[in-house]
C-alpha cells in the first residue's frame, strides 16, 4: 500500500501544480488569514486521474468572507448557494465552488438540511457522505488529509461512511441511495455494515423531496455500471419508496421461461441497451425505457387452461405506470414523453417475421417513433433475452430485415416526414373552407391516405379528398 499511497499522493501534487489557478486561490486565502483545501469529489477524482473543470474547496471563511477575498479576481460570481454556506465562481474556464467548514443535518422532520457551520477541517470531513470523498489537499502547502482512510478505501474500491453509517445516513437520508449512486458510477463495492443500514434506514428516504431522489437515480441509472446500482435499490428495499415498479417485477415469471424472473429479464435488458448506445454516451432515456419497458406485466399476468402464462397489452399498462412513475419523481415532460413512448412500442417489432408486415405498417412504424425510431430499434434488439441461440438469430434477421425495408422506403419516400400530399392552404382552396375543424379532419384523412398508400400524385390526392369531402357532407356534388 505504501507505494500505492505514495504513487496517488504525487498524482494529486501534480494535478495541483498544473492548476495554478487552485494554488493562486489558496494564497489569497491566506493572505487574508484563512485555510483553503481541495476536498471531497475532486481529490477523489485527482486520485483517480479524472480531475474535471469543477473543483470543490472548503475553508473556514464565512460567506461574506469569502466574497471579500474573490471579489475583482473571480470572472464571475454566484451567490445561489450562499445559504448554505457556498460561493460559487468561474475563473480561466474552471467553476470552483468555496463552501464554509460546515455540520450538516437534518431535524428528523423537515426535508431541507439545517446548517452549521463547523470549526475545523477535520469536523467538516467528518460530516461528509464516504470516506472517498472526505479527503483534502491544502492550498497552496498540498498537505494531504485522510482521518477515514479514504485512500485505502478508492485503492480497495469499496464505499464505507467515515462516521457509523446509521450516524452518517440520519444526517442525510439521500446518502443511502448516493451509496447506491457511487456503485453504479465507480463500479464500487459497497461495505456491508453500510448495505445492512440501508435496509434498516429505508424507510427514512421518506424524508427527502422527489427532485433530489430523482437526481441521484438519474446518476445512478447513467453510470458506468447501473445493474449494481439498481440490485442495490432492490436488495435493500430503498428503491419501494420511490420506484416501487422495480422490485415488483422479481416474482413475475418471464412468459419466455427462459429466466429466473422478469426482474432478471430486465436487468438484461438495461445492460443491453447500454452496449447498443455506441460512443454518443450514457442515453438516460434509453435505459429507463429498458428499466420499464415490463412493468406493466404483473397488472396483466394471466394463466391459460394450457398452463401458458401471458401478459397482454402489458406494454399499454406499463406505458401508464412508467409516465405515473416519472411524474411523481418530477421528471420534465418532455422527457417523460420519450421513455413512456418507448415503453408503448417495445412490442411493435413481433409479428413482422411472420411477414404480416405491409409496407403501410412500416411506414406507421417509423411515424408513430417518429425522432425515437433510433432508440427504439436499440430497445427492441435489447429486449432478446432468450438463450436459444437460433431462436435469437432468427429475430436479430427478421430486425435486419425490417430496418432495410425502412432505409428502402425512407429513400424513396422520406419516411422521417410523413405528411398529406397537400397541406392545409390547398385543403382549403379547393373544398373553399375557412380555417376550422374541417381542414384538421381532411388532413388527418390524407395522413392516413398516404400511410396506407404511400406517396399519391397531385391528381389521385385531388381525387381522394373530394370523394373524402363527399362522404362526410363537405362537397354539395
Amino acid at each position: 500500500m505504501s507505494v500505492l499511497n505514495t504513487a496517488q499522493r504525487n498524482a494529486v501534487a501534480e494535478l495541483l501544480r498544473v492548476s495554478p489557478v487552485a494554488d493562486e486561490l489558496g494564497r489569497r486565502f491566506g493572505a487574508a488569514g484563512h485555510e483553503l483545501h481541495l476536498v471531497g469529489g475532486s481529490v477523489r477524482d485527482a486520485l483517480l486521474g479524472r480531475l474535471g473543470d469543477d473543483l470543490d474547496f472548503c475553508t473556514d471563511a464565512r460567506p461574506e468572507q469569502t466574497l471579500e477575498v474573490v471579489r475583482g479576481w473571480a470572472d464571475a460570481i454566484w451567490e445561489t448557494g450562499r445559504e448554505f454556506g457556498t460561493i460559487g465562481l468561474q475563473k480561466d474556464g474552471l467553476r470552483l465552488e468555496i463552501t464554509t467548514f460546515r455540520a450538516e443535518a437534518y431535524d428528523g422532520v423537515t426535508r431541507n438540511p439545517v446548517v452549521e457551520y463547523g470549526t475545523s477541517l477535520l469536523d467538516d470531513l467528518e460530516r461528509r457522505d464516504f470516506t472517498i470523498n472526505a479527503m483534502a489537499v491544502s492550498l497552496p502547502g498540498h498537505v494531504f488529509t485522510d482521518p477515514y482512510g479514504g485512500l485505502e478505501d478508492l485503492a480497495a474500491k469499496v464505499i464505507r461512511t467515515p462516521a457509523p453509517p446509521a450516524q452518517s445516513f440520519g444526517d442525510d437520508p439521500l446518502r443511502m441511495l448516493r451509496a447506491a449512486r457511487f456503485a453504479s458510477k465507480l463500479q464500487f463495492i459497497v461495505d456491508e455494515a453500510v448495505i445492512s443500514a440501508m435496509r434498516d434506514m429505508a424507510p427514512d428516504l421518506q424524508r427527502i423531496t422527489a427532485e433530489r431522489i430523482r437526481d441521484e437515480f438519474t446518476k445512478l441509472m447513467t453510470g458506468a455500471d447501473p445493474i449494481a446500482g439498481l440490485r442495490l435499490l432492490v436488495d435493500t428495499g430503498l428503491g419501494d419508496y420511490f420506484i416501487p415498479e422495480v422490485a415488483g417485477l422479481k416474482l413475475e415469471i418471464d412468459e419466455h421461461a427462459q429466466h429466473k424472473d422478469v426482474y432478471e429479464h430486465t436487468l438484461i435488458v438495461v445492460q443491453n441497451a447500454i452496449r447498443l448506445e455506441g460512443d454518443e454516451g450514457p442515453d438516460f432515456v434509453l435505459r429507463m425505457a429498458a428499466l420499464m419497458h415490463d412493468v406493466g406485466k404483473p397488472a396483466t399476468k394471466a394463466v391459460g387452461r394450457d398452463g401458458r402464462v401471458s401478459f397482454h397489452h402489458h406494454e399499454v399498462v406499463g406505458a401508464r405506470l412508467t409516465r405515473q412513475r416519472m411524474k411523481a419523481m418530477k421528471y420534465p415532460k418532455d422527457v417523460t414523453s420519450d421513455v413512456v413512448e418507448l415503453v408503448g412500442l417495445h412490442l411493435r417489432f413481433y409479428g413482422y417475421g411472420r411477414g404480416e408486415w405491409t409496407d403501410s405498417a412500416v411506414r406507421r412504424y417509423v411515424t408513430d417513433a417518429g425522432p425515437l425510431l433510433s432508440r427504439l430499434h436499440k430497445l427492441t434488439r435489447s429486449d432478446v433475452t432468450t438463450r436459444n441461440k437460433r431462436k435469437a438469430a432468427n429475430l436479430a434477421a427478421d430486425y435486419d430485415a425490417l430496418e432495410d425495408r425502412i432505409a428502402r422506403l425512407a429513400a424513396e419516400e422520406d419516411l422521417a416526414r410523413v405528411r398529406p400530399d397537400l397541406d392545409g392552404n390547398a385543403i382549403m382552396e379547393l373544398l373553399g373552407v375557412p380555417p376550422g375543424p374541417v381542414v384538421g379532419q381532411a388532413w388527418r384523412f390524407l395522413k392516413e391516405l398516404r400511410l396506407d398508400r404511400g406517396p399519391l400524385t397531385r391528381d389521385e390526392a385531388e381525387a381522394e379528398l373530394f370523394k373524402w369531402a363527399r362522404d362526410n357532407g363537405h362537397l354539395s356534388s
